[in-house]
């Protein structure tokens, strides 16, 4: 019997209701206010002016915009996921008018008395699963029990789906405002994220197998055969190469993702991968300079071009410890990423927090305060990281923005300079609303929306951070640039866009000083000479 290798351009794309799987789509609370306030409000303005969205879709200003990529003939089955998501979904439904009529019993009846008497008026639904608090100025709000959350009604693993479909260029509809409807050339498996059967899929992309086993482990429909058998090949892949130098080796694979490999240990930051084997115009590595173990993914913040489940799955099996920030606050806006990873398969979450530290042999990662990013939201859940390989040290700051300069002087004092910086510069960023919008249980003004942004480092900040680390090499990255990054960041950048000048300027001061210093695009590799020291 022969067996087959999985195509390099076949995408294993995770769906929750149809839509594109991202983080605050698996815990509970932040699934409901998204379904309401994202999924059914996008599909049912569709529905009532389809031309007004097949318009928007093709005006440049209007990218990331609430607007489905979609013809007008889709609207019977834009309806139809409509009923079903109702019908399907009527709890998470339920569950978001509840948390809109909790906020307003406190808002009106949490007076600075005591809450006991509250907890009574609290709708049926939230009874036992949500905590009514005051802050130290009366200020009354509530947290969730998370984990209960996941054991109710409000979590179904049924409404997971995995879509498997073959591509050759990076165009595809913004993943926030459209959903996946059937497409001849698309299989839909009805199985969630922690099916067995997606690792024995990824596996397939080195190691050959049976399809008609890999078929019945995923119990792919008889009808879909024929289509399921086109996603293999018997065309071996090229094996990875592992990394033995007596050094360190960087690679840049895009976005926010950098590869820091050892002789002995493998550390992944923010893992967003062009998995797919086609040409492109932009040169870049793929799943192939992918290690066969990595020993630990670093995840810094819980946004959705920095968790990225199409990438994550098909790593799971190769990944031996996913490092994220630690939190337990219960708040609506800052799920649990442990919990949030432990429903969907993965069983190797190190919570770290601020300043607390891994070591693996020569190799140490400590967590470090992340500030900016998140429009002056109360999330705990973000880190950066600093990666030590013996005294050779890099320095993810992710999309900090230095919004108080003592916080990285008090951190510099505790772990010295750095010899590599990477920092994020999309210093513009989104208004408040285009992510949190369906969090928000009361509108808030256009001025105050456009004031907190997503927004990380401009020049002065970014400087700002060179200047107290010390760094011997600067490189911008996470700036969600690269083509295949543009259907999860809806960023299309001209040389005039604010955060292209800003980083231009970084650049060119950081090599006026004699660094080394570049604007990462496409993909980078670097080797580096030090001493290892041993303990």
């Amino acid at each position: 019997m022969e067996n087959y290798y999985l195509k390099p351009n076949v995408v294993i794309e995770p769906l929750f209701d149809r839509w594109y799987a991202w983080p605050h789509l698996i815990s509970p609370a932040t699934a409901a206010m998204n379904t309401v306030d994202r999924h059914l409000k996008i599909m049912n303005s569709y529905v009532q002016s389809p031309k007004l969205h097949q318009a928007a879709v093709k005006n440049p200003k209007m990218l990331g915009g609430p607007f489905m990529d979609y013809d007008t003939e889709r609207v019977e089955d834009v309806k139809n996921l409509i009923a079903k998501i109702k019908q399907d979904q009527s709890h998470l439904i339920e569950f978001h008018k509840a948390v809109k009529e909790l906020d307003e019993l406190l808002r009106t009846k949490a007076n600075g008395y005591a809450m006991e008497e509250l907890y009574k008026e609290v709708p049926e639904i939230l009874r036992g699963y949500v905590e009514l608090v005051y802050d130290l100025n009366n200020n009354p709000s509530f947290r969730f029990y998370e984990p209960l959350l996941y054991e109710s009604e409000l979590y179904s693993k049924k409404s997971q789906s995995i879509a498997l479909w073959i591509t050759d260029n990076d165009e595809r509809p913004f993943c926030l405002s459209t959903p996946r409807l059937d497409d001849p050339n698309c299989l839909h498996l009805e199985i969630p994220f922690d099916h067995e059967g997606i690792d024995a899929l990824a596996k397939m992309k080195r190691t050959p197998s049976s399809i008609d086993e890999i078929a019945e482990l995923l119990n792919v429909p008889l009808e879909k055969r024929a289509l399921f058998d086109t996603f293999f090949t018997t065309q071996e892949h090229p094996a990875y190469k592992k990394y033995d130098g007596e050094k360190a080796r960087m690679r840049y694979f895009g976005h926010a993702c950098v590869l820091i490999e050892t002789k002995e240990v493998s550390v992944l930051v923010d893992p967003v991968i062009s998995y797919y084997g086609y040409e492109s115009s932009v040169e870049h590595f793929s799943d192939i300079d992918i290690p066969d173990v990595i020993d630990y993914v670093l995840i810094t913040h819980n946004h959705q071009d920095h968790i990225v489940f199409e990438t994550l799955l098909p790593l799971r099996h190769k990944i031996k410890n996913i490092i994220v920030p630690k939190t337990y606050s219960g708040s609506l806006q800052d799920p649990n990423l442990k919990m949030m990873f432990n429903n969907i398969g993965f069983n190797n979450i190190i919570e770290i927090g601020e300043m607390e530290k891994i070591r693996h042999g020569d190799v140490s990662i400590t967590g470090l305060p992340f500030m900016g990013e998140h429009s002056d939201l109360n999330i705990v859940s973000k880190l950066c990281y600093s990666v030590a390989a013996g005294e050779f040290k890099f320095l993810f700051v992710a999309d900090s923005r230095v919004l108080e300069s003592k916080i990285y002087e008090h951190v510099q004092k505790i772990i010295g300079d750095v010899d590599v910086i990477f920092l994020g510069m999309e210093c513009d960023g989104a208004p408040l609303t285009w992510l949190y919008g369906p969090l928000l249980t009361k509108e808030i003004s256009r001025k105050d929306d456009q004031s907190r942004r997503l927004s990380g480092s401009d020049f002065d900040k970014g400087m700002y951070l060179v200047n107290n680390f010390n760094p011997k090499e600067v490189y911008v990255y996470a700036m969600g640039q690269e083509p295949w990054l543009e259907f999860i960041s809806s960023i299309k950048y001209t040389p005039e866009s604010h955060p292209i000048v800003q980083s231009n300027m970084l650049v060119e001061e950081c090599k006026k000083r004699g660094l080394i210093a570049e604007r990462l695009f496409g993909e980078k590799e670097l080797l580096y000479h030090y001493e290892l020291t041993h303990s």
